[in-house]
């Protein structure tokens, strides 16, 4: 049951014992598929928060909606080993808690790291994924994307205060993101930051910069086409910012040629990753998410 917020907090044990955080939005609303929302790799469960609501509030279509924090972002808890921050163990914290909550099967949405994790997903529980939503993420990463990332987590200072974030923020990532106005700059940076002592911190471990640090970017990264291509019998909408660094138009393209049911959208505007509340982000999702909504069918 929701709280007054609009959604209730869930928190579980991961197999290692570490307790992570999900929010859960709505009701189970038996027979349509739940929503699944996974953030990127700094980010925590508040980026979906608009979406969220927008989506279990649908007067047609009310649905429950569950985003999860990753260990280390949110208001889960920090892992004294920063060798866990990858891919494969934030995989199976999802799996834990998706099995605590009883889910077998719902739609995906998932920003960057999420796009990500819904790949392998899709290969280590086959029928878990029935409708996915990529933004900005496919299984090619552009490593000079990777290398913008690491360039401003590794040099941003800690703002003053919320009105310091906003002008940080607008620094760091305005010229990518034109069509963002004041109240977009606004809610983008209440997601990201928590408040602590009066002023704003990133809400996530710092160790976890290790990990953008320990990357090797002079390299090519392995691609996830196999894993890409083992969700192509399900419904799929890609979003693309259209300044985005970390999915090219042509990896784009290439996936639209592999998959027979994808949709895609580009975003004005925006870079990685476009804010999904935005625009006509919501209908394109709600839409998606209307046609492939009854749970066991596709």
């Amino acid at each position: 049951m929701a709280g007054g917020e609009g959604f209730s907090d869930f928190f579980y044990a991961a197999q290692d014992g570490l307790t992570l955080h999900a929010r859960i939005y709505g009701n189970d609303n038996r027979g349509q598929l739940p929503v699944v929302c996974l953030p990127g790799l700094t980010r925590n469960c508040r980026d979906f928060h608009d979406l969220a609501l927008q989506l279990a509030g649908d007067p047609e279509n009310p649905r429950r909606i569950i985003c999860f924090d990753y260990r280390g972002r949110g208001l889960s808890a920090y892992d004294p080993t920063w060798q866990n921050y990858n891919v494969g163990v934030e995989t199976a914290d999802i799996v834990k808690g998706l099995d605590e909550l009883g889910i077998d099967e719902a739609a995906f949405i998932g920003t960057s790291r999420g796009g990500l994790i819904m790949h392998v997903l899709g290969a280590v529980r086959p029928g878990l994924i029935r409708a996915a939503v990529l933004n900005d993420v496919g299984p090619v990463i552009d490593p000079a994307g990777l290398a913008h990332i690491r360039s401003y987590l590794e040099n941003a200072p800690r703002p003053t205060d919320f009105a310091a974030a906003v002008e940080l923020q607008k620094t760091i990532h305005g010229a990518a993101f034109p069509a963002l106005i004041e109240a977009d700059w606004q809610r983008f940076v209440h997601a990201i930051y928590r408040q602590e002592d009066g002023r704003p911190v990133a809400d996530y471990d710092p160790a976890l910069i290790n990990t953008v640090l320990a990357m090797d970017l002079t390299q090519p990264l392995p691609d996830l086409w196999p894993q890409f291509e083992a969700l192509s019998s399900v419904p799929m909408l890609v979003i693309r910012g259209e300044n985005s660094r970390l999915l090219s138009v042509e990896t784009l393209a290439e996936m639209g040629r592999r998959h027979p049911r994808l949709e895609a959208v580009t975003v004005g505007g925006q870079g990685h990753a476009p804010l999904l509340e935005t625009g006509e982000l919501p209908d394109r999702i709600a839409g998606l998410l209307s046609r492939s909504s009854q749970k066991g069918l596709t």
